[in-house]
């Protein structure tokens, strides 16, 4: 049991290692909010240019996240014929908002959908170093990190989606990235937020995960790491940094980590390498991880399993978690997805498996974009992402 726990526990900290974006960061045992005046507004874009406004929204369960609002482009210039359609940009698992402003204004989504005539609005989920806040708990205590993207879905996402349309007073567009994505699935397969929401775009599809061939993500489910590392008391997921660092150090001395992005994303084609350090490492909750292994392992998308049958009884009234059931997304949602041949995370096989299962969605409601290329991460990191991806996402919009 010791020998099978530390494997796991070694798999883990190697997929910390890669999970994010890349980039240099710390362990933090105390995640407190930080200051706006060194917050992503100031870091990264005003720095750019542009005008850029902090925002803070509390969930119903009480956590207090971050949002960035770009409302115009460099120009500064208003939008002819009325108000700027507003759009909200949701980042992935273990990275922020930061994810959208990592490259140049001419290659990050945030700044080119700003300067394209959109309200451009940036959400951070609990957890990450901007939204770190609750009303009554410090983020030092693990009741902090008792949550899976189930809470994203029932709370972080609604409460953004709600505080932009309160704030701009118009349905918004949504795109989401990986994890992003995962939680508008949810949300859209609960009829949540679909009052609000004029169209979403979904880079890096998660819904299915069962024939994901990423050998790291695969290995870390199958051997049950997540579940390993909460059982020790470990209750964040937190990349980099300290004791992990020299650990992975001392595990890539015996083996080829050159490419340890490449091994768990696939090989990205066309990530500008030498700016992708911009984009921080976000921690998560392990039991977020849990749950993620849980879909890997069974290979349908259902709430967090707790273990048996009494447990899951006292918390759903049922012995088997509720399925969320991508065919109850309304048909005549528009829905942009984009995703690549090389993807090891957002595999072509699930994809299509997710595709299938909008098979009876309203077909000019429906845009499905096939990069063959392109892998996780060129579809936020992507050199050539303006072109390819997010000039047909823009065009998608201004016909929604």
């Amino acid at each position: 049991m010791v020998m099978k726990t530390a494997t796991s526990l070694i798999l883990l900290l190697l997929l910390f290692a890669v999970l994010a974006v890349g980039g240099r960061a710390k362990i933090s045992r105390e995640l407190t909010t930080i200051n706006y005046g060194d917050g992503i507004c100031h870091l990264m874009v005003e720095t750019q240019g542009y005008t850029c406004e902090e925002h803070m929204v509390t969930t119903k369960d009480g956590y207090i996240l971050s949002l960035q609002r770009i409302p115009t482009g460099r120009s500064g210039a208003t939008t002819k014929g009325g108000p700027k359609p507003p759009v909200l940009l949701q980042h992935g698992l273990m990275s922020d908002a930061m994810t959208w402003l990592a490259m140049s204004p001419d290659e990050s989504l945030g700044f080119i959908l700003a300067d394209n005539g959109f309200d451009v609005w940036l959400g951070n989920v609990r957890g990450t170093n901007y939204s770190s806040s609750h009303t009554l708990i410090n983020s030092v205590n693990p009741l902090y990190w008792d949550w899976s993207w189930d809470e994203l879905v029932a709370y972080d996402l609604p409460a953004m989606v709600e505080y932009v349309h309160d704030q701009t007073g118009q349905k918004l567009h949504y795109v989401g990235h990986s994890l992003g994505t995962l939680m508008a699935f949810g949300a859209f397969s609960k009829h949540e937020v679909l009052s609000m929401v004029r169209s979403a775009a979904l880079l890096s599809p998660i819904a299915y995960m069962g024939q994901m061939p990423s050998p790291l993500a695969r290995a870390a489910a199958d051997q049950f790491t997540a579940e390993a590392t909460r059982w020790s008391g470990i209750q964040v997921f937190a990349p980099g940094g300290g004791p992990a660092t020299q650990l992975v150090a001392n595990i890539c001395s015996h083996m080829d980590c050159s490419n340890m992005e490449n091994v768990l994303t696939g090989p990205n084609c066309c990530m500008n390498k030498s700016r992708s350090n911009l984009a921080p490492q976000q921690p998560t909750s392990t039991k977020n991880m849990i749950h993620l292994s849980q879909m890997i392992r069974k290979g349908s998308i259902a709430m967090y399993d707790y273990g048996n049958e009494g447990a899951n009884i006292m918390h759903y009234g049922q012995a088997t978690p509720p399925a969320y059931s991508i065919t109850s997304i309304p048909n005549q949602l528009p829905l942009f997805l984009s995703y690549g041949g090389e993807d090891l995370l957002s595999d072509v096989k699930d994809v299509q498996t997710l595709i299938d299962a909008l098979s009876d969605h309203d077909q000019d409601k429906l845009v499905v974009q096939y990069r063959e290329d392109y892998a996780h991460m060129d579809f936020v990191l992507g050199v050539n992402a303006k072109e390819l991806v997010y000039s047909p996402l823009m065009a998608f919009f201004k016909l929604n």
